[in-house]
């Protein structure tokens, strides 16, 4: 009879090892060694998660992006197999991008506007000046100051509130319940009270937009309620993944990235030693492929059998793609464990890859080239108020990154 944890008949079949798996100490910038050994073996492999289900684990950068795109892998989370990453269950956190086509296209391409490329770039200026009006407050405050309050986080929320229409006034409340909703060792309660209320929070903000729309993405949404094109829940819950994707993705690769560099003083000089745009978006792509905050695996589900790499993948099975794991292939990024500022390669795949690919990175590259292009050249001196092995990092939240970052000058 075979192993339920190892669908291997062999009564010596080794155990399935379990997932996520822990970083190495000592090393929070880099993947779990154990993950890297499951690449460095060249196959798909099972692992086993919270609830005892033995999905694939799919660790090279080529095959990540071929199952991406194949369309007998669903990204429905309550499609028959798919590995969900904790319990929270049903309709509690339903958005798109948990959604396969035609509904999922339905959806995005209601947002999609404010996220093109040439829209983005005219809100360049605006966050130029946010970044510099933050980095004045802190060189005229006291020292050490914590960089994810003072500038990691205030920099997306306040891009992400304005574009969305959001009082920037409630960002407390908002920043709690996402962080809440992203810690996967939260307990389910309260991660689906915080869904819940960030939810309630937009319908009643879409409510008013009804009566007085403004020019912001969820007055717009608030037009498609009106015109029966949406419901009230379902233009909330999309405000609810823009708002969270938003600003916590963001917020974390500011400080993560900031972290890093402090870590490679030689790569950080680059960026305090130049304007060139080029080179600073090349930065902001490395960062983005060495650092992946994104960390715990693209989730998918498989509905038809699918013959892969030499390994029957059955209907009804699931897999997860680490793309940290990914970004490190060094079948596609030659000496993938080094940070090469002045080589940035975009085609890692920290936005994820095929059509369920990050909506918001066009903002989210020009919030990181403005940071990161900004904060070193007029803060040369910044460095790490306390050692570096005292940084209390997030391993269980979705999104990866730092609690706290003191940092002096």
């Amino acid at each position: 009879m075979a192993d339920t944890l190892t669908g291997d008949p062999r009564p010596d079949a080794p155990p399935v090892p379990a997932y996520p798996m822990a970083r190495a100490a000592g090393c929070p910038f880099d993947p779990p060694p154990a993950l890297r050994a499951q690449q460095d073996s060249g196959r798909l492999v099972r692992v086993r998660i919270w609830d005892g289900s033995t999905p694939w684990l799919v660790t090279r950068h080529a095959d990540q992006r071929a199952l991406l795109l194949d369309p007998r892998v669903s990204a429905d989370f309550n499609r028959p197999g798919y590995p969900r990453p904790s319990p929270l269950t049903g309709g509690d956190a339903t958005t798109f991008i948990l959604m396969d086509d035609p509904e999922h296209s339905r959806l995005r391409r209601m947002v999609t506007g404010p996220f093109a490329l040439r829209r983005v770039e005219t809100l360049r200026p605006g966050v130029q000046r946010i970044v510099d009006d933050l980095i004045d407050e802190m060189l005229a405050g006291p020292t050490p100051v914590d960089l994810v309050k003072a500038l990691a986080l205030p920099v997306p929320s306040l891009v992400i509130c304005a574009l969305l229409g959001v009082p920037y006034a409630d960002h407390d409340f908002f920043q709690e319940n996402s962080g809440t909703l992203i810690r996967q060792s939260a307990p389910v309660e309260e991660r689906v009270g915080a869904f819940k209320r960030l939810v309630r929070f937009l319908e009643d903000l879409l409510g008013e937009k009804e009566t007085h729309a403004g020019e912001d993405l969820l007055s717009e949404l608030a037009g498609r309620v009106a015109a029966g094109e949406l419901t009230r829940t379902e233009a909330a819950q999309t405000g609810v993944l823009l708002l969270v994707a938003g600003h916590e993705t963001t917020a974390n690769m500011i400080s993560l990235g900031t972290a890093v560099l402090l870590d490679h003083p030689e790569q950080l000089a680059l960026l305090r030693d130049t304007d060139d745009p080029e080179l600073i978006a090349a930065a902001v792509e490395e960062l983005l492929r060495y650092l992946t905050v994104v960390h715990l695996g693209r989730r998918r589900a498989v509905l038809e059998d699918i013959e892969f790499d030499g390994q029957l993948i059955r209907a009804g099975e699931g897999l997860i793609m680490p793309n940290d794991l990914g970004n490190r292939d060094p079948a596609v990024f030659p000496d993938p464990d080094r940070l090469d500022l002045a080589g940035g390669n975009r085609r890692h795949v920290a936005f994820g890859f095929g059509v369920h690919q990050c909506l918001g990175q066009p903002l989210a590259r020009l919030e990181l080239q403005v940071v990161y292009g900004t904060l070193y050249r007029r803060i040369p001196t910044l460095r790490l108020a306390i050692a570096r092995d005292e940084l209390s990092f997030k391993p269980t939240s979705t999104v990866y990154g730092v609690d706290e970052l003191p940092v002096t000058w």
